[in-house]
């Protein structure tokens, strides 16, 4: 016995109308349950509308471009048997025995769009593990990650091997897990289309997509983008307006990112309106003028030379200097340290000034904040992460310390002692790398009077720090000496004022003064 169900357009998630940007069957196809039926496009989101049913189409009662509303009919569905929707079904067989599923383990976000190298492999075919389980070990110049099982079951099937590289989505091995056969009709939290469980209300109920593609508007260009296109876009201070889409239906795909960068780089373009044109670098034959060797620059110093690159042309940079009298600081921190040691931690000067630029931030806001993609906005962060740089073997790299103003001193030299170290050692997360509202550069440990750091965007200021020195200062009729900590805030002149800077670099230096006021 054959039933003809009406599909209608499911929950819009606040959209009150959507356009069929895509059909995707015909009248007499086959379909199975989760085969993508339509395409439906709001101002702000793309979805795809996934079959409740397995069955056969009986007939498309849209066209490209109509206009629908939550609830309209866009096809029906000739199902066998189908007297019950989907979701009822699967209620009515919870009480089966549990059935073994296949499911992937796929790689998760990286926060890079670079593929990254398997360095260890914790299981084979035929091991039992539950979620959670240490499958395997991905490895970049910057950070290494730990890849846990999302589900407890067999390994059925590994599909890579030691060395090599992996980018997220690629498939890393097949788990059979078991599972009810309720349970089994659900999607794995793995895989990127999930399944949809229609109500006895609405026919369909759509899940959100993985990545939503957003129309965006700049001047009069009109362009669509996923999160991840956009937050790229964004890292890299490109415009999106600029760059020539390649995806389906107009949509910019991240290699069209790459490609941009790769042009302005040559000279080709500039990543935004007020960016700088290029010229290529000219080519030398330094070979005659005597011997030379060939040094490839690391993976992690080519990263982070485009980042600084795109950083310094994007971003107008202006530097505010000052001295810091850290006399009564330093004398607090020696009479502390040993306390501190005891704990398994280090004391140091640069804890105190984590805190002192949390206050800072604190009373100006504007310096905890990011222009948003259209450069019209600023985003005042409402949370304070500190990212803090890190000299390392492999290069440079910034992780970052959440909720420094929430910290005490010992709580903040402790998981600096452990960052550092993991940092050092080539195990920072991706996750450990991102969030930061501000960054700070102490090259104290080596020298110098001051430098000009350049701003760690979408952040929009950076204070350097350089080494402390006594000096003779003129107090009450008399030269007393006193500990002098020079200090370096360079920030986005776009976002932040000269004055604002300066009362900025004061109110820091006064909370580094007076110690009592990072106890209080």
């Amino acid at each position: 016995m054959t039933t003809i169900k009406d599909i209608l357009v499911p929950d819009l998630g606040g959209a009150d109308v959507v356009e069929v940007i895509e059909i995707e069957v015909k009248p007499g196809d086959q379909v199975n349950v989760d085969d993508s039926l339509v395409t439906l496009e709001s101002d702000k989101a793309s979805m795809d509308i996934p079959s409740p049913y397995a069955g056969t189409i009986k007939t498309i009662n849209i066209r490209l471009g109509d206009k629908l509303s939550e609830g309209d009919l866009f096809c029906t569905m000739e199902v066998e048997g189908a007297d019950a929707p989907a979701k009822d079904q699967a209620e009515q067989t919870s009480n089966k025995p549990a059935q073994a599923v296949s499911v992937e383990e796929l790689v998760p976000d990286l926060g890079t769009d670079e593929a990254i190298e398997i360095i260890e492999i914790n299981v084979k075919a035929g091991d039992q593990v539950e979620v959670d389980t240490p499958l395997m070990t991905l490895e970049s110049d910057k950070a290494s990650m730990e890849i846990p099982s999302t589900h407890a079951g067999t390994i059925e099937a590994l599909n890579v091997k030691l060395g090599d590289k992996v980018k997220q989505g690629d498939s890393l091995l097949v788990v059979k897990s078991m599972t009810t056969s309720s349970e089994a009709a659900k999607p794995a939290a793995s895989v990127s289309k999930q399944a949809t469980q229609p109500t006895a209300s609405k026919p369909v109920q759509a899940a959100p997509p993985v990545d939503t593609a957003v129309t965006y508007i700049q001047g009069n260009a009109k362009f669509h983008a996923g999160p991840s296109v956009r937050r790229l876009a964004n890292q890299l201070g490109v415009e999106l307006s600029r760059v020539q889409a390649t995806g389906r239906k107009g949509r910019i795909v991240l290699d069209d990112i790459h490609r941009f960068v790769k042009s302005v780089m040559q000279g080709g373009a500039s990543a935004g309106g007020s960016g700088f044109k290029v010229a290529a670098p000219s080519k030398v034959d330094f070979k005659k003028f005597g011997d030379i060797e060939l040094k490839p620059l690391s993976k992690i110093k080519k990263l982070t030379g485009a980042f600084l690159h795109r950083n310094w042309v994007t971003a107008p940079h202006v530097t505010q200097f000052n001295d810091a009298d850290i006399t009564d600081m330093e004398a607090f921190r020696k009479e502390n340290k040993k306390k501190v040691e005891a704990k398994g931690a280090k004391l140091t000067p640069l804890v105190f000034i984590m805190k002192a630029v949390a206050e800072a931030l604190a009373e100006y806001p504007q310096f905890n904040a990011s222009l948003d993609e259209t450069g019209e906005n600023l985003i005042l962060k409402k949370y304070c992460h500190i990212g803090v740089a890190v000299d390392t073997p492999n290069g440079l790299v910034v992780p970052v310390i959440r909720d420094v103003n929430q910290k005490s001193f010992l709580e903040l030299s402790i998981e600096l002692g452990e960052i550092s170290k993991k940092a050092r050692d080539g195990k920072l997360r991706p996750i450990d790398m991102q969030g930061g509202c501000f960054s700070i550069s102490s090259l104290g440990g080596i020298g110098g009077t001051a430098f000009t750091p350049i701003v760690n965007m979408p952040e929009v200021a950076i204070l350097g720090v350089s080494r402390s020195e006594i000096k003779p200062k003129y107090i009450d009729g008399a030269f007393q000496p006193k500990l002098m900590l020079p200090l370096s805030l360079s920030y986005d002149h776009r976002v932040i004022d000269g004055a604002d800077a300066a009362r900025f670099i004061m109110y820091l230096s006064a909370c580094l003064t007076d110690i009592k006021r990072l106890l209080i």
